[in-house]
């Protein structure tokens, strides 16, 4: 498959394929949209939980929501039955929200098999599809990461890419919190963005629970002169809601792309790093 994407009719047709393993990306904490809220928990049959909170996390860090290290990962993934051959699926409860972080992360650690399932949960219900009460159960795997150190930057290398013309510095937070106008969420936290970086909100990428189509992505990071052809760093709040936009740019043709995993939450608090 070329495409990043998955959708619900692929998966029901390959929901018990001995190769595929479905992640569940769900995060318990849902910030910068109105979160879905379910009466009762549901899952696609045979998901496991990918908890990307408290699990696939680098737990040594100061920063919130870490990519964690090589080792962490192959822990974390084996445990979820993960081999170098699996074909991974992964989807979260909000439609397209949490699950290209963990997207991201797989690619990161370089696994190439993995693929996001478009619109998620809720595409899955709306489309009629059946769910389960509870998880499936995991097997023991052997993958084994490899860390692709081009795909994460740091503050540092940040900071060298501001005036550099070959790269752009895309950031996912709303207009307001990228002007300054309205205050951050955490506390003691700097207002404003990375100069020269441009805003993207990462509800602009999607229609509905879905992405926009490839054609319909190019025109919109067209309309921002982001040019998909230069070095493309995404950055948000925390690093989970830029890989939505990292994503996107994907999807419509980007090769050249990295996470800054510090965003704003790294950014705005230490004030040796310049604001606009």
């Amino acid at each position: 498959m070329s495409s990043p994407l998955v959708d619900c009719v692929w998966l029901a047709e390959h929901l018990n394929d001995q190769n595929l393993v479905i992640l569940d990306a769900s995060m318990e904490h849902v910030v910068a949209k109105e979160p879905l809220v379910y009466e009762h928990f549901c899952c696609i049959p045979n998901a496991i939980a990918c908890d990307i909170e408290q699990v696939f996390v680098d737990k040594n860090s100061a920063q919130v929501h870490t990519m964690p290290t090589a080792e962490q990962f192959t822990q974390a993934a084996q445990q979820l039955g993960i081999n170098q051959d699996t074909v991974v699926v992964i989807y979260d409860n909000q439609g397209v929200y949490s699950a290209p972080r963990a997207w991201w992360m797989f690619k990161v650690m370089g696994f190439d098999k993995v693929y996001l399932l478009d619109g998620g949960l809720p595409q899955w219900q709306a489309q009629g599809y059946t769910v389960s009460e509870q998880y499936g159960i995991a097997k023991t795997g052997y993958v084994i990461a490899d860390r692709q150190v081009e795909c994460i930057k740091d503050a540092t290398q940040v900071l060298a890419s501001i005036d550099d013309a070959k790269v752009q510095i895309i950031d996912a937070r709303g207009p307001t919190r990228f002007d300054g106008s309205a205050p951050e969420p955490r506390a003691r936290m700097r207002s404003g963005h990375i100069p020269n970086s441009i805003n993207l909100p990462f509800m602009q990428v999607l229609s509905g629970d879905c992405y926009l189509s490839g054609t319909e992505l190019q025109a919109l990071f067209g309309s921002r002169d982001i040019d998909l052809n230069k070095q493309l760093i995404f950055s948000c709040g925390s690093g989970i809601t830029a890989c939505i936009i990292l994503l996107a740019a994907v999807i419509a043709g980007a090769k050249k792309i990295s996470l800054y995993d510090g965003s704003w939450a790294e950014w705005g608090a230490d004030p040796k790093w310049p604001i606009a």
